[in-house]
This record gives C-alpha cells, sequence and structure tokens, in this order.
C-alpha cells in the first residue's frame, strides 16, 4: 500500500518500521541538501567509474590466458623464425645446427611472445589492484573486479614462469642429434 508524504516521498512498506526508515532516508537527503537526482547522479557515476576498472581486470586475466595458450601471435612469430632458419640452413649443416636453426629459434620466439603477453597481464592487473589506493578512498572496489584482477596476476606469474622455461629450454628442450 502506498502513501504519500508532502516532501513527495512514495513509500511502499509491507510494515510501519519500513515506512519510517524510508521516510527517516528522504528526511536525512532534505537536510544535507541532496536533491533524488543528484543522489542518482552519483550513484551513476560511481558505476562509471568501476566500468574502466572491471574492464581492465577482464583484459587483464584475458591477457593471462593468451600467455598460456600461445596465440596466433605466437604460432606466427614460430613459423616466421622457422622460414628464416631453413632459408639460412645450408643443406650440408650438421643436424644439430639445422634443429637449433628451425625448431630452436621458434621455440624461443614462441616462449617470447608468451611472455611479453604474461608481463602485461601482470602489469595490468597490479594497476587495477592498486587503483583503489590512488582513487577515491570513500567507494572500495566492487569484490568481483578484485577476484578477476587476482586471476590474471595468478595466470600471468604462472604464464611468465612457463615462459621463462620454455625459452631457457628448461621445459621441453630441443633433442640432441648425436
Amino acid at each position: 500500500m502506498g502513501t504519500k508524504t508532502v516532501d513527495e516521498t512514495v513509500t511502499t512498506a509491507k510494515t510501519d518500521d519500513e515506512a519510517v526508515d524510508a521516510t527517516e532516508a528522504a528526511e536525512v537527503q532534505a537536510v544535507a541538501g541532496d536533491e533524488p537526482e543528484a543522489v542518482a547522479a552519483e550513484a551513476t557515476e560511481a558505476e562509471r567509474s568501476f566500468v574502466g576498472q572491471g574492464a581492465a581486470a577482464v583484459v587483464s586475466a584475458a591477457l593471462g590466458l593468451v600467455s598460456l595458450t600461445g596465440g596466433w601471435i605466437g604460432t606466427v612469430a614460430a613459423a616466421r623464425e622457422t622460414l628464416i632458419g631453413q632459408l639460412q640452413t645450408s643443406s650440408d649443416a650438421s643436424v644439430a645446427t639445422q634443429i637449433k636453426a628451425v625448431y630452436g629459434d621458434a621455440w624461443q620466439s614462441s616462449a617470447l611472445v608468451a611472455g611479453l603477453f604474461a608481463v602485461v597481464a601482470l602489469i595490468v592487473g597490479v594497476v587495477v589492484l592498486a587503483r583503489p589506493a590512488f582513487g577515491a578512498p570513500g567507494r572500495p572496489q566492487p569484490a568481483w573486479i578484485k577476484s578477476v584482477a587476482w586471476g590474471g596476476v595468478a595466470l600471468g606469474v604462472i604464464g611468465l614462469l612457463l615462459a621463462v622455461l620454455k625459452y631457457t629450454d628448461a621445459l621441453l628442450g630441443l633433442p640432441s642429434a648425436g
């Protein structure tokens, strides 16, 4: 059942306590000098300020995932290094030299690209997590943004670790020709 008061506050309450709470909230707004439109605009502005942080958190997680899976840039870089290795290696070169030139450099360039994606994921995730320290102290960051940013940081760390292991041949190194 809705009632209209003198200050144009509309309450639809099931109990008297809820009606009193809504009326008190309207009176506090009137005393503070805030118009309902100003409060709504402030709430909309607060939501907008988190859109960029949420998007950056999702980008961080996506970049971390790409650092683990490779992506087409890593594939193109590896194929390019394979072609260069084939062109620069003479047919009378030793098997070890051919393996290194054709496959080793491609493996390392793929690891380098994955490492770059991991570093960018780490940077973006850390910036999102550090942003509240430099923003408005009265507005806490939503929990889902923190969770996604931490996921991006974790994927970035794992991707960077795997890229370093791959680049140094500690993970699935080249076979020996001898």
